[in-house]
């Protein structure tokens, strides 16, 4: 797994990944009206989400198939291979790495460190103007923007809370969280009165 190049991975997937927890969502809610499809539904819904099995010795991580859109799963197997992770496809497309449990913590490290390389490039590249600050917790299920309140609402600025949000549940997926509770909640934060005037919530208010 080519982990220098998993930040861009993040972004690009992300809209994948949350259109395929909308579908899903619309799909257990045909099958609570239709038990005769909820087994379906449900296999589907599996095949769809992330799962980590945390051994005695070893990880196994089971990336869906959503994530490699347009990728050659012989060179994903390849490259973690090469970074001393065993990786197998999978019949529904999906591939499940095989790692000790060092080498879990290493990717979580890395993952955790480009999620935080992209804060700072967020903080000072010039994109996000109206955005001073941006904190989070340990667990990158809350991030709070400090903003200059009337740039903000007089920008576009606001994208920068998309690349949190995913950010934040792709790291929780990694780490193991059951897809059912992945949460992200993001506060924006006035710099001048610390007033926090919006909050969004993740993948909710992307379902809206």
């Amino acid at each position: 797994m080519n982990l220098n190049k998993l930040w861009i991975t993040i972004l690009l997937a992300g809209m994948l990944v949350l259109t395929a927890c909308s579908d899903n969502n619309d799909k257990e809610a045909v099958a609570e009206e239709n038990s005769s499809t909820e087994a379906k539904n449900q296999d589907t819904s599996d095949s769809e989400a992330a799962s980590v099995d945390k051994g005695l010795f070893n990880v196994e991580v089971t990336i869906p198939a959503s994530m490699f859109e347009g990728e050659d799963l012989d060179t994903v197997i390849v490259d973690a291979e090469a970074e001393g992770i065993k990786a197998a496809k999978n019949d529904d497309g999906s591939v499940t790495y095989k790692m000790s449990k060092s080498k879990h913590k290493e990717m979580l490290a890395e993952i955790k460190q480009s999620i935080i390389d992209s804060i700072e490039e967020m903080k000072t590249s010039g994109d996000f103007v109206s955005v001073k600050d941006i904190t989070h917790n340990n667990s990158f299920t809350e991030f709070t923007m400090v903003v200059d309140k009337t740039t903000y609402e007089n920008s576009m600025d606001g994208f920068a809370s998309f690349a949190l949000g995913i950010g934040g549940m792709m790291y929780q997926m990694y780490d193991g969280v059951d897809p059912d509770e992945y949460k992200v909640n993001i506060l924006i934060q006035d710099e001048e009165t610390n007033d926090v005037f919006d909050e969004i919530l993740f993948p909710d208010d992307m379902n809206e």
